[in-house]
């Protein structure tokens, strides 16, 4: 898929689900997916005195984690204006304070944040060298970012377990409570294609970023990477 075609397939797609996006992510990991936006935080050690940047932001749910961390300086970015809508709808303190924009295009000035956070949204980036050229322009010398994103466990059983829910089982239960057919179809063949293709260590560090550090949890299920401008 070429990257206008990928643009404007993921477009549709999270405007469409946004209405049972929040749901469906709590549902479908069992609610753990509170406990990785609560452990990348603390990995990334933001706190009050952080200017965070949240990509691919969605309906919030990452920046408010941050908020009750004391993270006060909280801006969001994210292609799909339903999602925003939707984030705007559950934090008051979030207006004026989100853009309808691209990762690969940010309209922020150059070193501007201290941290940014992407959970679960880098393998939807049309072109993710680009995107990452973009955080490091707009982070302070210093400054973090911060990927949560799924991965494939190591282990042969529990892969075959994660694999089989991936693609059997979620693409049902997305459908049916989405009411979108393609949405969560694509989540497990998104993920197999960028475990493949990217190694998010080695593309962070072509692009200028130091101390890149990975961590993996709940068996390999996600990972959570930190680089340094």
């Amino acid at each position: 898929m070429d990257s206008i075609a990928k643009k404007s397939k993921v477009k549709r797609i999270f405007d469409s689900i946004s209405h049972r996006y929040d749901f469906l992510n709590h549902f479908l990991s069992f609610g753990v997916d509170y406990y990785w936006r609560k452990k990348a935080i603390k990995l990334s050690k933001l706190d009050s005195n952080s200017i965070l940047l949240d990509v691919a932001c969605g309906t919030g749910d990452f920046a408010i984690t941050a908020k009750k961390f004391n993270v006060n300086n909280i801006f969001g970015a994210d292609f799909s204006m339903n999602m925003l809508s939707f984030f705007n709808k559950k934090a008051e303190w979030s207006n004026g304070r989100l853009v309808q924009s691209t990762a690969e295009n940010l309209p922020f000035k150059n070193d501007s944040f201290t941290n940014i956070t992407v959970a679960f949204g880098v393998r939807n980036f049309y072109d993710i060298k680009k995107s990452f050229q973009s955080f490091y322009r707009v982070l302070k010398n210093h400054g973090k970012v911060t990927i949560l994103e799924f991965s494939l466990p190591s282990n042969k059983f529990i892969r075959k377990i994660y694999l089989f829910y991936f693609d059997k089982i979620l693409p049902s239960i997305g459908k049916l409570i989405s009411g979108d057919k393609e949405a969560y179809k694509y989540l497990p063949e998104s993920v197999g294609e960028f475990e493949k293709k990217i190694d998010l260590k080695e593309l962070l560090t072509q692009n200028g970023f130091v101390k890149v550090e990975q961590h993996f949890l709940t068996f390999g299920l996600v990972q959570v990477v930190i680089a340094t401008k």
